[in-house]
C-alpha cells in the first residue's frame, strides 16, 4: 500500500503577514497558525496546489475546515460560488486561459478552465489551485508591495484572487475578438462561397464554456460588494471579525471587480448573439449554395437529356421511321441535338442557371 504523501508537498507557499508585511521566511502552516493566534496578529496566507484528500484534511484539522469545503477543496469541477460555515468564508473561482492556434481550422479548443478555491478566515487565508494555468506568485509578489491594503487582512487577499481571476476574463475575450471578427469575415466574405460551420460550432461551443465560467460569479461578487439588491441572499459583512474591521472599504474593492466582470460578461454575450448570428448566416449560405448546385446539376441534367431522347428513339431499330434512310438523316439529326442543346444552354444561361 502507497504511503500517503505529506500535505507539504501541496504547500505552494506559506506566509505570515502581519500589519500588511510578510515575516522573513517560509513557514509550516502549522507553526504559523500557532505564532499568529498565540500573538493574536496578522494572518497566515496558505497556498496549496491540487491537494489529494489526506493532505487537504491534514489542512483541515490544523485551520478547523468543514468537512464539505474539504470534499470540495478536494473534488474539483465546481461552479463558481460563495458559501458561508461560521466564521469561514469560501469561494469557488473558475480560472480561464487563452489557448493559442496557428489557424481556426486546427484549433481544437480555444480557451481552458482551471479552479482556484479561498477559504478565508478570522486570521487565516487558503488558496487551493487546480489546474496549470492558475498561478497565484504574481498576486502574492504584488501584494507584499501593497503593505496599506494587505492590511485589511485576509479580504485583501480574496479581493487580490478575484480581482486576477476576472482580469483573466478580460483578456482572454479580447483574445478571442480577433478570432470571432476572422469567422465574420468568412462567412460573409464574396470571393469565397465555402463555409466551415465546424468552426462556427466550435467556436460557439467555447462561448458556452465561458459563459458557464463567468456568469455564476455574479452573484458571489454581489454579496461580497454588500449589493443589498442581490435577489435571495444576504451580502457578506465584512464588519465581523471574520474579514476585515473595514468593510466599507474593501467593498469599494469588490465593487470594482464586479464592474470588470460585468464588462466580461457582456462582451461574451455580445460574442454569443454574433456567432449564432453567424451559425444561421452560414447555414443559409450552405443552404443557397447547395440550391445553386442543384439547378446547375438540373440544367445540364435537361441539356443531356435532349440527344438522349432522340438517340433512344431512332435507336429502337423499327423498319418504318421517318427519314430512316435517307442520306442525310445523321447529320442532320446531330445538328438538330446540337441546336437544342445549344438554345437550352443559352437560356438557361440568362436566367443565371448556369
Amino acid at each position: 500500500m502507497t504511503p500517503p504523501v505529506p500535505a507539504a508537498r501541496a504547500v505552494v507557499d506559506c506566509g505570515v503577514y502581519v500589519d500588511g508585511v510578510r515575516r522573513h521566511g517560509s513557514h509550516d502552516f502549522r507553526r504559523a497558525l500557532t505564532q499568529v493566534r498565540e500573538s493574536g496578529e496578522g494572518f497566515v496566507w496558505l497556498g496549496l496546489h491540487h491537494p489529494d484528500e489526506h493532505q487537504m484534511n491534514d489542512v483541515a484539522e490544523a485551520f478547523g475546515l468543514h468537512p464539505l469545503m474539504v470534499e470540495d477543496a478536494v473534488h474539483a469541477h465546481q461552479r463558481p460560488k460563495l458559501e458561508l460555515y461560521d466564521d469561514t468564508v469560501f469561494l469557488v473561482l473558475r480560472t480561464i486561459s487563452y489557448v493559442d492556434h496557428d489557424s481556426l481550422e486546427v484549433a481544437n479548443d480555444i480557451v481552458e478552465t482551471g479552479e482556484i478555491m479561498v477559504l478565508a478566515g478570522r486570521d487565516f487565508v487558503i488558496t487551493v489551485r487546480h489546474g496549470d494555468h492558475t498561478h497565484l506568485t504574481g498576486v502574492r509578489q504584488r501584494l507584499e508591495h501593497m503593505a496599506d491594503h494587505l492590511k485589511l487582512g485576509p479580504s485583501a487577499v480574496v479581493h487580490a484572487v478575484a480581482d486576477r481571476v476576472v482580469d483573466s476574463y478580460l483578456a482572454v475575450v479580447s483574445d478571442m475578438e480577433s478570432d470571432v471578427d476572422e469567422i465574420e469575415e468568412r462567412v460573409f466574405s464574396t470571393t469565397s462561397s465555402d463555409v466551415d460551420i465546424d468552426v462556427v460550432y466550435l467556436f460557439k461551443r467555447e462561448v458556452l464554456e465561458l459563459q458557464r465560467a463567468v456568469y455564476p460569479l455574479g452573484m458571489p461578487l454581489a454579496r461580497l460588494s454588500g449589493n443589498k439588491n442581490t435577489l435571495d441572499v444576504s451580502p457578506v459583512r465584512f464588519e465581523s471579525p471574520t474579514m476585515s474591521a473595514n468593510g466599507k472599504e474593501i467593498r469599494r474593492h469588490f465593487r470594482d471587480v464586479a464592474d470588470h466582470l460585468t464588462t466580461a460578461t457582456d462582451l461574451i454575450a455580445e460574442y454569443d448573439e454574433r456567432l449564432t448570428t453567424l451559425l444561421n448566416a452560414a447555414a443559409t449560405k450552405v443552404s443557397i449554395q447547395q440550391s445553386t448546385d442543384m439547378r446547375k446539376i438540373s440544367s445540364w441534367a435537361a441539356i443531356a437529356a435532349v440527344p438522349t431522347a432522340i438517340a433512344g428513339i431512332y435507336g429502337m431499330n423499327f423498319d418504318n421511321m421517318p427519314e430512316l434512310h435517307w442520306t442525310y438523316s445523321y447529320p442532320v439529326l446531330l445538328l438538330i441535338m446540337v441546336c437544342i442543346c445549344f438554345t437550352l444552354w443559352r437560356t438557361l444561361r440568362r436566367n443565371h442557371w448556369l
